[in-house]
């Protein structure tokens, strides 16, 4: 059977609208005006999340790890997101890695659906999570420890919007995990991370990772740290 025909409903690819090159996008991916993006030109374009120097966490100097700590905590308390560079992943890999993965979204669509997911399985090309039915109620607490220390990778591709002005690549929420690291494309500063009553544009550095502290981490600790809201524009 066709992966795509294994969902109880029809699935379309938003990057196949995208590359059908149609002038308009489908009714249903148009948000509420109040939730389109938005640019406002006041002072909060001159504001951007903290970047952290992790380069000498490991070192001898006691002092200058404690500094860095202390920049850490102060950025998860403050903000919820921050750069750290010096972080000891060579330029070198985290450039290949975006090619990789460029390579395989300018595939054709017959060579990435060899590779969709399905309702029964989280890995896969796709546009949804594929959850089967009563998977959380089944992980109960008698087995909830076999999660811990686990880790997974998404790779994300937006395509071009013909209508960029009604729509959102990602829409405002907050990571339900407890620590994502994001590596931005180098190109197109999408990222908005919400803080106070204004939206910031995140201004990657060159070979950072973006830090973001989700949800797990805040409720572990009574809300001392944040897990803030973002979108992709």
């Amino acid at each position: 059977m066709n992966k795509l025909q294994e969902w109880p409903e029809p699935i379309v690819r938003v990057q196949s609208l995208s590359d059908s090159g149609g002038p308009l996008i489908p009714e249903r991916y148009v948000k509420p005006v109040l939730e389109r993006p938005s640019v406002s030109f006041s002072a909060a374009n001159d504001v951007d999340i903290p970047i952290i120097d992790l380069a000498g966490l490991y070192g001898d100097d006691h002092a200058l790890r404690a500094t860095i700590l202390d920049q850490i905590s102060i950025a998860c308390r403050e903000w919820g997101f921050f750069q750290v560079i010096n972080h000891g992943v060579s330029p070198r890999l985290m450039d290949h890695a975006r090619e990789v993965w460029r390579e395989f979204f300018l595939s054709p669509m017959e060579v990435k659906q060899a590779y969709a997911n399905t309702p029964k399985t989280y890995e896969g090309y796709g546009s949804r999570l594929g959850v089967e039915k009563g998977q959380f109620s089944m992980n109960t607490a008698s087995n909830w420890w076999s999660c811990v220390g686990g880790a997974c990778m998404r790779v994300n591709f937006y395509p071009k919007c013909p209508q960029p002005g009604l729509t959102l690549g990602l829409s405002s929420h907050s990571d339900p995990g407890g620590m994502t690291l994001l590596l931005p494309d180098s190109h197109v500063p999408g990222l908005q991370v919400r803080r106070d009553e204004n939206w910031i544009t995140v201004k990657p550095v060159p070979h950072a990772f973006i830090v973001n502290i989700g949800d797990q981490i805040q409720v572990t600790y009574t809300s001392l740290f944040r897990s803030p809201h973002y979108l992709s524009i």
